[in-house]
């Protein structure tokens, strides 16, 4: 018999707020980190989630003396930071790093490359801080890394490999992945719309997330989420290009839940990738038609917090499972009148109801897909 593996702790930077708390009550209100930004000399301003820099800058002070860090570093300092101080570090505690880009940023005007720019470099320098003493692990698979990562520390603590681990995602905006996107001409000149008939695109988004996870249970542990089940199917339909017929997304779906023995009528809540861009969202539909969940409710957090590439999935979770504490469903924001051709159940407002299993999904270029099975424990 297979070991429970459970989510005991999390904790978030974003910008609208530097801990859950403050991301929770700010979602409650409606509030949106998506604004018109000037995010470089070299670019116009567009509508874009970032973290205040000086704010960064005044919090971090409060906590850590030593300024070597980049600015994504130190977004990862400040979300891991509350969870190593409750959480113990062992020689089988695993430290997994989520992030597509890490610190790209530093190449631009270099002739040479910095050793932080490497992810294992980054990783290491994460872990090196905290005193973890088993080698990282980088999960980097594009947007599904967030969800990959729950995914690889679940059966890693499961064949036995570790006890627990600390599992640390993020991403911030560089001209670099702006430059990527635009290339799509994916990016939106509004705060975005999921699912919604008249989106334009996505809005990036930067953040931080961590999550403790262990299979073994404290007394004091009052945060409980049990991952009943995970899958990852890559799907190889194209580069960029999502599945028209869903198939990955479907049958990664299917494996989780399988796993999970959790079946469509008994999940109460989807959390959703939903980029509000035309082919990620009709794809999304197909798949959760296929799998006869187009009567579960379900929002995406993109209009709260933008695209955060490898931090969203994580921060996603955390998010989906503080609505399963407060018993409240959340609004897809911005979401007015259909615009995918299968039927979905699009939250539309704050509701209050009991959510025991949640359906967290993620789906990313290359045609690669996740999900993840979370019940409150």
């Amino acid at each position: 018999m297979r070991k429970e593996i459970y989510i005991t702790d999390y904790n978030c930077v974003t910008p609208l707020g530097f801990d859950v708390k403050s991301n929770w009550q700010a979602i409650l209100e409606g509030k949106s980190g998506v604004a018109l930004h000037q995010v470089s000399d070299n670019l116009e301003a567009f509508f874009v989630s970032k973290i205040d820099s000086e704010k960064l800058e005044e919090e971090f002070k409060k906590f850590f003396d030593n300024q070597d860090f980049t600015r994504l570093e130190k977004m990862f300092l400040l979300s891991l930071k509350p969870l190593v101080e409750k959480h113990h570090i062992s020689d089988e505690t695993a430290f997994i790093l989520s992030t597509t880009k890490g610190n790209i940023s530093l190449l631009k005007n270099k002739k040479s490359l910095p050793e932080s720019v490497f992810l294992s470099k980054l990783a290491q320098k994460l872990a090196d801080f905290f005193g973890f003493k088993t080698k990282p692990i980088v999960v980097s698979n594009a947007c599904v890394s967030g969800v990959m990562a729950i995914s690889v520390a679940k059966n890693m603590i499961q064949a036995g490999k570790y006890k627990d681990a600390f599992v640390i995602a993020g991403d911030e905006i560089s001209e670099f992945v702006i430059s990527g996107f635009n290339s799509f001409q994916a990016i939106g000149n509004e705060s975005c719309k999921p699912y919604d008939k008249n989106r334009n695109g996505i809005n990036l988004g930067e953040a931080t997330a961590a999550i403790f996870i262990t299979s073994e249970l404290n007394q004091t542990d009052k945060l409980r989420f049990t991952v009943l089940g995970d899958s990852a199917i890559n799907d190889a339909n194209h580069i960029s290009g999502p599945s028209r017929t869903g198939d990955g997304l479907f049958a990664s779906i299917q494996n989780a839940m399988k796993e999970a023995k959790v079946l469509a009528e008994q999940i109460d809540f989807i959390s959703a990738h939903g980029t509000a861009t035309i082919y990620n969202d009709e794809m999304e539909a197909i798949a959760f038609n296929r799998m006869e969940l187009q009567n579960v409710p379900l929002n995406s957090m993109k209009a709260y917090y933008g695209h955060c590439l490898g931090a969203s999935g994580l921060l996603e979770s955390i998010i989906s499972m503080e609505s399963s504490l407060h018993n409240t469903l959340i609004p897809s924001k911005n979401f007015e009148e259909m615009g995918v051709s299968q039927d979905l159940n699009i939250i539309k407002e704050n509701q209050s109801t009991e959510i025991k299993y949640i359906l967290k999904t993620a789906s990313g270029f290359g045609g690669c897909n996740a999900a993840i099975v979370l019940e409150k424990a």
